[in-house]
């Protein structure tokens, strides 16, 4: 699905890259009367701040854990936001590992591929596959690779721990969102004390696209077309062995948000 959400008046979205916060051209939008859907263009590595709100607490944040930690601007992001509103709700969208780590690849190699010609930019960059990437020569995982180095989440949400009550955030299962939305969302609402109102009546299948996308009373919305982009085939056994290498980290983050996320190990 790759949609962002920013779910009533006083609810931020944290997340990673590529674990379906970075739809910069759609941002939902669900009020607290009414659940009205509406889009916001947003800037995927920007701290946000939104004052176009009317209300109390009018400010929409979306804020990638990975690229703020610990500082945006020279102060920290999680103190900055508490001192704005302490009493916050956050929203964190997650995926499985590795599957983000390809996905992060994939963007990274399309956008190396469009700007190959650029001085900044080696040709070469686009051509190396991901297993080349993400392995050393002597076979150990390579985290100096940013794509794997991110996917260790734990690494970056006790920091927000420090900050904010662990009941302040849900953890969204980004994997189930993308394949059935409307049950993560519902939790939403419950997290939120909304009313229930989202339902199947706003999304459809996108065969072409592989995913759902938003429909309302006027019109049927999907992502641009960069998005949900086709995923290289990855060896196997590379697959295996980075699982196998994230299961630890993987177990860290269970601990500290206490909910097993169910990723595979192997």
């Amino acid at each position: 699905m790759g949609v962002p959400f920013a779910v009533g008046s006083c609810e931020w979205l944290v997340g990673w890259r590529d674990s379906l916060t970075g739809a910069r051209d759609r941002r939902v939008v669900i009020s607290d009367d009414g659940h009205e859907v509406a889009e916001e263009g947003s800037h995927e590595r920007q701290f946000i701040v939104d004052d176009s709100w009317s209300n109390e607490c009018e400010r929409v944040v979306m804020a990638h854990f990975s690229s703020y930690h610990p500082t945006a601007n020279g102060s920290p992001v999680p103190e900055r936001i508490h001192a704005m509103n302490a009493s916050v709700k956050l929203l964190l969208i997650v995926r499985e590992p590795v599957t983000r780590a390809i996905s992060d690849y994939t963007q990274l190699r399309s956008h190396a591929t469009s700007t190959a010609s650029l001085p900044t930019v080696p040709a070469a960059t686009s051509h190396r596959r991901f297993e080349q990437l993400v392995l050393r020569p002597d076979g150990s995982v390579n985290l100096a690779y940013r794509p794997l180095a991110i996917s260790l989440y734990h690494s970056f949400l006790h920091r927000w721990l420090e900050v904010f009550q662990r009941h302040q955030l849900l953890v969204v299962n980004g994997d189930l969102l993308i394949q059935d939305p409307v049950p993560q969302l519902n939790k939403i609402e419950q997290f939120l004390g909304l009313e229930p109102r989202i339902g199947r009546h706003n999304f459809y299948f996108n065969h072409t696209k592989g995913f759902y996308c938003l429909r309302n009373d006027t019109a049927d919305k999907c992502l641009r077309e960069s998005k949900g982009r086709r995923h290289p085939r990855v060896d196997p056994v590379v697959v295996t062995k980075l699982r196998k290498f994230f299961s630890e980290h993987n177990q860290k983050f269970y601990d500290l948000v206490g909910e097993d996320m169910g990723w595979p190990e192997e």
